[in-house]
């Protein structure tokens, strides 16, 4: 098993940042925290919390002027230039999905301003309400959504929404099983995609590729043993980023067995991290020093800060192990 080396780096602590099952995008040297719990199945308010990660300093926008997203858990987020997109989640006193008839919430940071996306044509098919779902852009006009958690059961559906034509089109469905708590990426025409809890188990030795020229999707299978591969997971992170210049995939953290109380509890969680060389199509298990890392999470937030030759790894919140929400935010620099 080869190794690859990093450094974390705590960059600020604060009340307003303490939850999870939350959404963080980075647009520029910004990052900007939407939605999540402070307490199970209470969702904690919809204001922007704003960290400067060149200054580690945080603040609240909480965005009076405009109307604005409800309060949510179990949203994504995806950036597209400028702009940050929000879609669905769970919420109000049900905590059901947030059905908003195929619209997308968009946030405009150099604006701070909030705009409800609606597609074009409203008799078109549009991706069912969920929650714990996640999503992905290629950096142009496209958003990736997939799976997720609808009223009931769960989902293994594939969509794209066109921001230039604002339309949704279903894509070929993903692998089965269906599943919630998955992750997914975008890295030179593909969508990549590991884990998640299909009701049973935590998923994992697989990760499958989509390649959106083709409409299709292939599988890569791996050795989830924890020592050749990442073992399986659900709530975790896929980040597509440059490292040394090579373009890499990097997963990390989530839980790896669930608790018995369901979404009431924190089951096992992990705080590994591993990186895949889209190159040589193999794993390395990151190291990093034991004194002030983070501690293992699930339900948590994630992003890339581009660095030019080598990105790093944002990470914000979520669940520990002991069942209570985290409120820092680290920085990931690879060596």
């Amino acid at each position: 098993m080869s190794k690859m080396l990093a450094q974390w780096k705590l960059l600020v602590s604060a009340a307003g940042l303490q939850r999870s099952s939350q959404c963080l995008s980075v647009v520029g040297k910004r990052s900007y925290v939407f939605g999540g719990e402070l307490r199970p199945r209470e969702p904690r308010d919809s204001d922007i919390h704003l960290v400067d990660l060149e200054n580690a300093v945080a603040s609240i926008d909480t965005i009076e002027r405009d109307p604005r997203p409800t309060p949510r858990v179990g949203s994504v987020s995806a950036v597209l230039g400028e702009h940050i997109y929000f879609f669905s989640g769970r919420g109000g006193t049900a905590m059901a999905p947030i059905d908003e008839h195929g619209a997308l919430w968009r946030f405009t940071p150099n604006m701070a301003s909030w705009a409800l996306v609606r597609p074009g044509n409203a008799s078109a098919p549009y991706p069912p309400a969920r929650s714990y779902h996640s999503a992905t852009s290629d950096g142009k006009s496209t958003l990736f959504l997939h799976a997720g958690c609808p009223a009931t059961g769960r989902l293994s559906d594939f969509w794209a929404f066109d921001t230039a034509a604002g339309a949704w089109i279903q894509r070929a469905s993903a692998p089965d099983p269906p599943r919630g708590g998955t992750s997914i990426a975008y890295l030179d025409g593909k969508v990549y995609r590991m884990g998640g809890f299909d009701g049973k188990q935590e998923l994992g030795g697989q990760l499958d590729v989509y390649d959106v020229a083709a409409d299709s999707w292939s599988s890569h299978p791996f050795e989830a043993d924890g020592v050749a591969g990442p073992g399986p997971r659900s709530v975790a992170a896929l980040l597509a980023l440059k490292v040394k210049g090579k373009p890499s995939l990097v997963t990390l953290f989530g839980e790896c067995d669930p608790s018995a109380l369901g979404h009431q509890g924190a089951g096992k969680m992990l705080g590994d991290v591993w990186l895949w060389s889209i190159e040589d199509r193999r794993w390395s298990q990151v190291v990093t020093s034991e004194d002030g890392a983070p501690a293992a999470r699930g339900w948590f937030a994630a992003d890339v800060l581009r660095r030019g030759d080598t990105d790093a790894v944002v990470v914000q919140g979520g669940l520990g192990e002991t069942n209570d929400r985290l409120d820092d935010l680290w920085l990931l620099d690879f060596e």
